[in-house]
């Protein structure tokens, strides 16, 4: 396991703020109240390795299939439906959201490889990931992937506690499926519009893992 980039500037000050509360704790606790002084220690300690643990990247195998659509984000399915597009396609898609809890890894990874037709932030709202109306007006970053299979729109989403989005694609690059595609800080979703012809390969409710779930076929 790995620590991701995103990570370095929010870990150095969860441990200078860990190491602060815990000089003053032991300062003018120890010696009075030492329970409190160890509740604390304790306290700060799982919230620092949280926020440590929040920007891991695990080791693990990434699929690569060219006529599959690998899963962009960990997380648990919490919609597909048909839908009409109206950023890009302007048509009846097939929506399946990604739903990411802080718990889960963040790293968003590309779910094919293609040249990148579209790619676009939005600024917008902050409403709960699951919410209907998240796709449309919270803020996110929509990107367009096209290869001789087909195309694709991907969508990172803010939520009430994600409120930043890191995506690193640009109009043109040529992105290899299961590389990093961008980043969502404290949990949020991500939706994968298709083909109506898709065939899809999850189910409601499904956990996945990004780059290994295959999420449909072209």
């Amino acid at each position: 396991m790995t620590i991701h980039r995103e990570g370095y500037k929010s870990i150095g000050i969860a441990a200078l703020i860990f190491g602060l509360i815990n000089i003053l704790s032991f300062y003018f606790l120890s010696a009075a109240i030492p329970w409190l002084a160890t509740v604390i220690f304790i306290a700060t300690l799982v919230l620092f390795l949280f926020i440590v643990s929040f920007f891991r990247i695990p080791s693990r195998t990434l699929t690569t299939d060219a006529g599959k659509i690998i899963c962009p984000a960990d997380g648990k399915v919490v919609v597909i439906e048909e839908i009409t597009d109206e950023e890009y396609f302007k048509d009846r898609r097939i929506q399946v959201s990604i739903f990411m809890s802080p718990a889960n890894v963040h790293v968003n990874r590309n779910a094919m490889s293609g040249t990148v037709k579209y790619s676009c932030y939005h600024p917008g709202k902050y409403l709960v990931a699951w919410h209907p109306k998240s796709s449309t007006e919270n803020e996110r970053h929509s990107v367009v992937v096209e290869n001789e299979k087909g195309i694709i729109l991907v969508k990172q989403i803010a939520g009430a506690l994600a409120k930043r989005i890191c995506n690193y694609l640009k109009v043109g690059n040529q992105v290899q499926q299961g590389a990093e595609m961008g980043f969502i800080k404290f949990g949020s979703r991500v939706d994968v519009l298709l083909p109506l012809n898709a065939k899809i390969e999850v189910s409601l409710n499904e956990a996945v893992k990004g780059g290994v779930t295959v999420l449909a076929t072209l």
